[in-house]
């Protein structure tokens, strides 16, 4: 599923998401792919800094709130205040709950309620959706 033009407050036609992104950026942020676990350098990343969003630029997530879940994905206890939205995901037979940016609408990845405290929550997000800027 892609947004249409125009639902976020950073928006592209599909074209110039296209060009913007890479394949396995498009795959994931626009057409909500999933990358494979383990495949991006960000998941090792522990640096003092701020991942943000690789389609529009928008701070999502701090890297003091960064974890290592075992997954083989970044995952985050909480996202900036405002940078994330969340819809109701009902794809491959299951219900979770997906995670995309609140300025471009791109698909970031998914949270689910096993993190551990404070929040409780794992926000699981593809790598290939992140840029990180060093503090």
């Amino acid at each position: 599923m892609t947004h249409p033009a125009g639902d976020f407050p950073f928006a592209l036609t599909d074209a110039e998401w296209r060009q913007r992104l890479s394949p396995a950026q498009y795959q994931v942020m626009r057409a909500h792919g999933t990358e494979r676990p383990g495949s991006c350098a960000l998941l090792h990343e522990k640096r003092m800094g701020v991942f943000a969003c690789a389609g529009c630029g928008q701070k999502l997530f701090a890297s003091k709130l960064k974890f290592e879940s075992g997954t083989g994905w970044p995952s985050f206890n909480d996202p900036l205040p405002g940078s994330v939205e969340t819809t109701v995901d009902r794809a491959y037979g299951m219900v979770r709950t997906e995670v995309h940016c609140s300025q471009c609408g791109s698909h970031l990845g998914h949270v689910f309620e096993d993190g551990p405290p404070p929040t409780g929550l794992r926000y699981c997000i593809n790598g290939v959706a992140l840029d990180f800027e060093p503090e």
